[in-house]
């Protein structure tokens, strides 16, 4: 099976090479792509100079158009499995072998890696916390499923959610939304325990004011989609 990692990476200079040498050396039989969202550094000239198949977008599209166009880019080019995978160097390429074995022998569309199955690892913040638990019992009401790490941008996925995410993905913080998607329109959900690192260089783009942002936006959009007939897609 055609395997590949989606890179999204908005001024990740200082951590891209490592993302990509982790790939290599963990996960050899994976392909990968970076998505450079209009970074403002030298994401992209990195990526050149190292021979490191790059995605240059014209415009700075965030974090869900840069995850769609990997999502478009895997389907269109044939890969039957793709992850979301950080530029930043918080999640560990030695996972995705055994997310993929999780894959296939749970029949699942969507592999969650989350950090609060072993609570081992680097757990964000008191506040992002809370708000993870907030979008967990959220989603638990609208769709009777529980996502222990619903905000969790390390994802797996085979070819007929690829699909789905290559034509329809949120544009802002699109992952606890995706996760109601997939839910209502009825396929296999699953998470699995992973450890993951405290981002590698630079700093997150979400500070207090976003937060309170995101949380208002993001419910708006969960609840929005836990309502939306699935013959509508």
């Amino acid at each position: 099976m055609k395997k590949i990692v989606i890179i999204p990476a908005y001024n990740e200079s200082e951590c891209i090479l490592n993302t990509v040498e982790d790939i290599r050396n963990n996960a050899a039989d994976f392909d990968f792509v970076v998505i450079n969202d209009q970074s403002s550094d030298d994401t992209g000239e990195i990526c050149r100079e190292n021979n490191i198949p790059v995605i240059n977008l014209p415009i700075n599209l965030g974090i869900g158009g840069a995850v769609q166009t990997g999502y478009l880019y895997a389907f269109r080019n044939g890969y039957d499995v793709a992850v979301q995978f950080d530029g930043d160097g918080q999640h560990p390429a030695s996972y995705l072998n055994s997310m993929y074995d999780a894959l296939i022998e749970n029949k699942a569309d969507i592999v969650v890696g989350s950090r609060f199955i072993d609570s081992k690892g680097f757990q964000s913040t008191a506040l992002r916390r809370f708000g993870i638990r907030y979008f967990t019992l959220l989603i638990k009401m609208i769709t009777g499923k529980t996502v222990l790490d619903p905000t969790s941008g390390f994802r797996m996925v085979n070819r007929d959610t690829m699909k789905t995410f290559a034509y329809d993905y949120p544009r802002d913080f699109p992952e606890p939304e995706t996760a109601v998607t997939v839910l209502k329109m009825g396929k296999r959900l699953i998470e699995m325990p992973v450890e993951m690192r405290v981002r590698q260089a630079g700093k997150s783009s979400i500070h207090l004011f976003k937060s309170v942002y995101y949380m208002i936006k993001v419910s708006l959009a969960i609840i929005l989609e836990g309502s939306r007939r699935y013959d509508d897609r």
